[in-house]
């Protein structure tokens, strides 16, 4: 609950300027803007990540997982109570910038926390459950947006930050955490109380200190050199390599379904395809309950379908949907068709963003706590996290100028084209992780194949075999 509450405000962080943006665009407001500068307070929420996703790598190998999620949570409290207080627009963006710092460090840190704290048979729907909660942060600022002005909306915004702060006071810190830093004792006693103690958890923490070991004796040197030597030959390892490839797909694919895109401009594409104003926040907020009740569903979905199969099942359907709302908008916007039917695009869209919730949004977002080995986890984190920020960048920068010049249809053709390049490389680099330990993965990515168990039923253990 500790992250799923920090991911539900970091829902509203991403989908605040849907209700900011027209009112600093109006003519009376107090804070006056142009499309320019609208376009940089949206934006640049993934400009102050990428530093963030820097320092979150460090401090969560540094001082451990529990302690750096409270750090990184502090600016978004402070981001925003400066967005209420805010009177002219430098202020404005300055709330932004840190609550984007918040944003930006804790979807990668999250993500390995729950990879690190869950087992495998929970660690897909809890990682599902993030991308849930974001899709509720969305749903809850276009209600609450409704009613207030956008300055009692950042008032609104704090509750999850600090209710997070204060569950996260009692986590115990992550087993994976100290078996790296050589706490064995620690680690097994944290595991224990996580996970119990019956065989499987006590093949997995054993494999953990196994594996921890080794690494450990294998880069251990005296000299600053060696040690220079071995940080900078960890990047070109094949357990590095290959998941940072995967993620860099994964992040195309998250920006270019609409992940973001649409909950911060969703009343501006609404309104243009319906024509009115008026429903336009009843239609968003219909959007709004498929996206964040297709991605429950998917929770319960991960728990039963392998990755790859929900991913690409219902990502190339959510394509094929896509290309034909656009299609239509097309016909309509240049006259060929009637345009007095506009629960026709409505509904194509809400099928649209029910497929691509129920694979191409979580996914991505659960690979992120699952593929890189412990070795690189906060390093291989912050940077797929950096990736993921600049594709949200240029997503969020281009989006206004597209909707203006290419309207809703050639937008959404410019990011389904690019959605439909990262399925299809995803296809061929992609492993199945369902079910699969996070130490299993990393043997994975090492030697191209995954470890095999036989149980042995006198001792009633698992018995690694070892393949030559």
């Amino acid at each position: 609950m500790g992250v799923l509450l920090n991911m539900f405000g970091q829902g509203m962080v991403l989908s605040f300027p849907s209700i900011l943006l027209p009112a600093i665009l109006s003519p009376g407001s107090e804070i006056k803007a142009d499309l320019h500068v609208a376009s940089w307070v949206a934006s640049c929420v993934g400009i102050s990540s990428i530093p963030a996703l820097l320092i979150s790598s460090f401090l969560m190998d540094w001082c451990g997982r529990k302690k750096s999620h409270i750090i990184f949570i502090i600016p978004g409290i402070i981001g925003w109570t400066l967005i209420y207080f805010a009177s002219n627009i430098t202020v404005l963006m300055l709330g932004r910038v840190l609550c984007g710092l918040t944003a930006g460090s804790t979807v990668a840190l999250g993500a390995v926390v729950i990879g690190e704290y869950t087992s495998p048979s929970n660690r897909g729907m809890f990682l599902n459950l993030k991308t849930t909660a974001v899709c509720f942060g969305n749903m809850t600022v276009h209600i609450v947006g409704n009613y207030l002005v956008w300055k009692y909306v950042a008032l609104v915004a704090l509750v999850p930050h600090i209710a997070a702060v204060l569950i996260i006071c009692t986590w115990p810190e992550s087993p994976a955490w100290l078996a790296s830093k050589k706490r064995f004792k620690s680690s097994e006693k944290s595991f224990y109380w996580l996970r119990g103690a019956d065989a499987e958890s006590r093949r997995e923490i054993g494999e953990l200190v196994r594996a921890q070991k080794e690494r450990l004796t294998e880069t251990k040197s005296t000299s600053m050199s060696k040690k220079i030597s071995e940080f900078y030959n960890n990047f070109t390892r094949r357990d590095f390599i290959k998941p940072m490839i995967v993620m860099i797909f994964c992040g195309l694919l998250l920006e270019a379904c609409g992940r973001h895109i649409f909950p911060a401009y969703a009343l501006q594409i609404v309104k243009e395809v319906t024509g009115n104003s008026t429903d336009s926040f009843y239609y968003t907020l219909g959007i709004d309950l498929i996206i964040s009740a297709s991605a429950l569903f998917s929770s319960a979905l991960v728990k039963v379908l392998k990755r790859r199969t929900l991913l690409f099942t219902s990502g190339f359907a959510a394509l094929f949907i896509l290309a034909c709302v656009c299609l239509y908008l097309y016909l309509t916007a240049n006259g060929i068709i009637s345009k007095d039917k506009p629960w026709i695009p409505i509904l194509l869209f809400s099928v649209y963003f029910i497929l691509s919730n129920l694979g191409c949004t979580p996914i991505p977002l659960a690979l992120l706590g699952e593929l890189f080995p412990l070795a690189h986890r906060g390093v291989g984190s912050a940077l797929s996290g950096i990736i993921f920020s600049l594709f949200l960048i240029v997503g969020m920068q281009v989006t206004p100028f597209l909707l203006v010049s290419v309207k809703v249809y050639g937008s959404f053709a410019f990011f389904g084209s690019a959605m439909g390049v990262a399925l299809v490389v995803l296809c061929f680099i992609l492993p199945e992780t369902k079910d699969k330990t996070l130490q299993d993965i990393e043997y994975y990515f090492n030697f191209g194949k995954f470890n095999e168990y036989v149980t042995d039923n006198d001792e009633e253990v698992k018995v690694k075999m070892i393949s030559h």
